[in-house]
């Protein structure tokens, strides 16, 4: 598929509504739309998190990969079910099996977790949790959208697996969870 934009400034959206991938016009507040807006922050987020990572690290191929893989899935939801959708357009459970290869593959060096961890440490680790908040923000997003219209539940898995994986990413920037920023309950802080 071939995409070119002509134009920027287009004038379409200025009453407040936007066109989804089969035609229909909806509002830019309704549930879809402010889905997609997330899944369009979380991304935002990754590309951030990409300039704290050597490019030739393993992790950032990684991001990149995910970075369109989260365009993929805002295709998938900017086409609501119906005929004029392609399956060709819609995530797949492969790239959910790929995704949990990739949690365990960093979690596999990790250091085994006695506490919760506080967003924190290295700069890409701290990105990698804003990551990780922003990917949960979307799924609720999303989980909204889908008690309200169809929407492909390959989407809601890979966005539940997503924070995972950013969990793991962050745990590993921070060297393998050895400078991990931990959770010390009130009751402990009292006590010194």
């Amino acid at each position: 598929m071939s995409i070119r934009i002509d134009r920027v400034v287009t004038r379409g959206g200025d009453a407040g509504q936007t066109s989804l991938g089969d035609g229909a016009r909806v509002a830019k507040n309704s549930a879809r739309i402010e889905a997609m807006g997330c899944l369009d922050e979380l991304n935002a987020v990754v590309g951030l998190l990409r300039t704290h990572v050597e490019p030739e690290r393993e992790a950032a191929a990684q991001l990149t990969h995910l970075q369109n893989r989260l365009f993929d899935m805002g295709a998938d939801l900017c086409q609501p079910e119906g005929p004029k959708v392609h399956k060709a357009s819609r995530l797949s459970a492969d790239a959910v099996v790929e995704l949990e290869a990739w949690v365990e593959q960093w979690r596999q060096a990790q250091a085994p977790l006695t506490s919760f961890v506080l967003p924190g440490g290295a700069p890409a680790a701290a990105w990698a949790h804003l990551a990780r908040t922003q990917t949960r923000t979307t799924e609720r997003r999303v989980v909204a959208l889908a008690q309200q219209e169809a929407v492909n539940p390959e989407l809601l898995k890979m966005l539940n697996r997503l924070s995972d994986y950013f969990f793991v990413l962050a745990r590993h920037f921070n060297q393998d969870g050895k400078t991990d920023l931990v959770w010390t309950p009130a009751a402990r802080r009292e006590e010194v």
